[in-house]
């Protein structure tokens, strides 16, 4: 996460009060994260700072309750669920970390990661759903009876195998980053086709401080045989969660993986779970997801098998370690609508620059608030949100404005080019051009701005 959050005018949902309350929250997170970013010792400017975020969360919630019963919101009782979630589980639980730990960086960190993801992800899709703008995410979800047994056997299976006193942290966990983690996705289906998709999200300490522990592993690091033990133990959890929920006895495993936090905001991004939980295990974070069958094409990633499983985890092992030096680069945020040529520029650019990829415009915005880029490479030709309405947002905001955009485009005729020059981006590059061209010309481009080059 980036040192700062980026307030944009999308987050405005056109009720006066509610977007004043909205940058009042992001404004104290952000002197949250500046402390933070500053290595401020004391424990008294998060107490205070941390203090205020909830008492204008709370005053927020309360207000925009009352509006949402004014107006006859229909989506009432499911937001005012997650306000109460937010509000009832969530924050109290982050606050008792905290002061279990005095306030260490690994709390502090869980507290600002599930924070801004939350109001973020929240204001967005929940607070704009008030207004018509979209649909709210949290629809379908399992009963809260079923929810809440699902929640007791999670806690009592990790205490059974792991001897660990869990308790959960979130009913509506969003995706929320929450540190360094391996996710690992399972989807079981019966004979007429019905899929259920599960996606555990395990923080890496949580692995040393469990499998480590019982294999004996003396590395504070996660390595191949400590993910190779947790695949085969998550079966066997989720296979006991199966045990106690009769209607799950006929699904059996067609698919199996261990996926990028990438690839599971995406799944976040079009998919509406119908359960999913967040756990503080004392010993790290867990998350556990069910949901409905998923848009993205088959094969986003490769299954794995008995054949493949070893170099499926050295693979994912080494991409995880090399994600985490990417920090020291410089950002680039890949902008398209065609995974095809997202992917092809990850693959290009990658080796020398921290490569973030999305999908749509809504997408960019996202990005951009949580970790701000050096660079934005943009496709012109976008359905629904083109490449010029992005980069008139982006400017609209003060503090973006300033961030440099070249587009991509796949049309050179003069024409198409002059249009593209009027918005007086940063430069343009041709999508028919050589790879080679492609990177030599972003490599140039830091150059001229006196940014270290990769290859120095």
């Amino acid at each position: 996460m980036g040192s700062q959050l980026v307030w944009q005018e999308r987050y405005n949902i056109g009720v006066e009060f509610i977007d004043r309350e909205h940058k009042k929250l992001f404004s104290i997170l952000n002197k949250l994260l500046a402390a933070k970013a500053q290595d401020e010792k004391s424990q008294w400017v998060y107490q205070e700072g941390i203090k205020y975020f909830k008492e204008h969360a709370m005053k927020h919630f309360t207000e925009e309750e009352m509006y949402m019963a004014s107006i006859g919101y229909l989506g009432f009782d499911t937001h005012r669920r997650l306000h109460d979630n937010f509000r009832q589980k969530t924050l109290p639980a982050l606050e008792k970390e905290l002061e279990r730990s005095n306030y260490s960086g690994e709390a502090l960190n869980h507290f600002m990661g599930v924070c801004v993801g939350w109001l973020i992800g929240h204001t967005l899709t929940e607070d704009r759903a008030i207004t018509g703008k979209l649909t709210s995410k949290w629809v379908g979800l399992l009963p809260e009876e079923e929810q809440s047994a699902m929640r007791k056997v999670i806690i009592e299976l990790l205490h059974d195998m792991f001897q660990m006193k869990a308790r959960a942290i979130s009913n509506n966990y969003g995706g929320e980053k929450f540190g360094n983690g391996i996710y690992y996705r399972l989807v079981y289906a019966t004979e007429k086709g019905e899929k259920w998709e599960i996606i555990m999200i395990f923080e890496e300490k949580l692995l040393m401080n469990s499998v480590g522990k019982i294999l004996g592993v003396k590395s504070d690091e996660v390595d191949v045989m400590i993910m190779n033990t947790t695949r085969y133990m998550a079966r066997q959890f989720v296979d006991r969660i199966r045990a106690h929920f009769p209607t799950a006895e006929l699904y059996e495993v067609i698919e199996e993986n261990l996926i990028t936090f990438d690839q599971f905001e995406r799944i976040f991004e079009w998919e509406r779970p119908q359960c999913s939980l967040l756990f503080d295990t004392g010993e790290g974070y867990f998350a556990y997801c069910v949901m409905a069958p998923h848009l993205l094409q088959n094969g986003f990633v490769p299954s794995i098998t008995a054949e493949n499983a070893m170099d499926e985890i050295k693979k994912y092992l080494e991409k995880e370690k090399e994600e985490q030096k990417q920090e020291y680069k410089n950002k680039i945020l890949v902008v398209d609508d065609s995974g095809v040529v997202r992917e092809a520029m990850k693959g290009l650019l990658e080796e020398d620059y921290q490569v973030t990829l999305a999908q749509s415009g809504f997408s960019a915005i996202r990005s951009i608030a949580l970790d701000r880029p050096d660079l934005i490479l943009l496709d012109y030709e976008m359905p629904v949100c083109d490449g010029k309405q992005v980069l008139e947002m982006i400017r609209s905001e003060t503090d973006m404005a300033d961030i440099p955009v070249i587009f991509l485009t796949g049309k050179v005729d003069k024409e198409s080019i002059a249009k593209v020059l009027a918005l007086k981006p940063a430069g343009y590059l041709s999508k028919v051009l050589k790879p080679m061209d492609i990177k030599k010309n972003i490599d140039e481009y830091f150059v001229r701005k006196g940014k270290k080059s990769p290859k120095e």
